[in-house]
C-alpha cells in the first residue's frame, strides 16, 4: 500500500529529496531515473492544505478567513509568502519556512497547536 503524501512529507521534514523510482499501479510498470518534485510537492503540508482550500475557495479571501479562522492580513501575508516562494524559482529549503507571529497566534486561538507547539514556532 502506498505511504500517503503527508507521511512522506513529514518524513523529509523541508529537507530536499529526489524521486528515483515511480510506478504505475494500473500496469505495474516502474520507471527509474531521477524526478525532481514539483514546488507544490515540496512545501511543508500545512502549506500544501492552505493552497488547495484557496483553489477550492476560487481564491475567495473572505472564504479562507473564514475556512481557517484567520484575519485577512494573515491569509495575505500567507498568500505573499506563498506567491514569493513559488514564483522566486528559489528552493523550498532557502526560504523562510517559519510561520507569522499573527499565523501561529490564530493557529494556537483556534486550538490547532499547543501552546508549547506555538513557543517552538515563534523560536523559529
Amino acid at each position: 500500500m502506498p505511504k500517503e503524501w503527508k507521511e512522506l512529507t513529514e518524513l523529509t521534514r523541508g529537507k530536499a529529496i529526489s524521486v528515483e523510482r515511480v510506478r504505475v499501479l494500473e500496469s505495474d510498470i516502474a520507471i527509474e531515473g531521477s524526478f525532481e518534485l514539483p514546488a507544490l510537492a515540496l512545501l511543508p503540508m500545512d502549506d500544501q492544505v492552505f493552497i488547495a482550500a484557496f483553489v477550492r475557495s476560487h481564491g475567495s479571501i473572505k472564504e479562507m478567513e473564514r475556512l481557517f479562522g484567520v484575519s485577512y492580513p494573515t491569509i495575505k501575508n500567507r498568500l505573499h509568502r506563498l506567491s514569493q516562494l513559488l514564483g522566486s524559482g528559489m528552493s523550498i529549503e532557502d526560504a523562510p519556512a517559519a510561520p507569522s507571529r499573527a499565523e501561529v497566534l490564530d493557529r494556537l486561538e483556534r486550538g490547532d497547536i499547543t501552546p508549547q507547539e506555538a513557543m517552538e514556532a515563534l523560536k523559529k
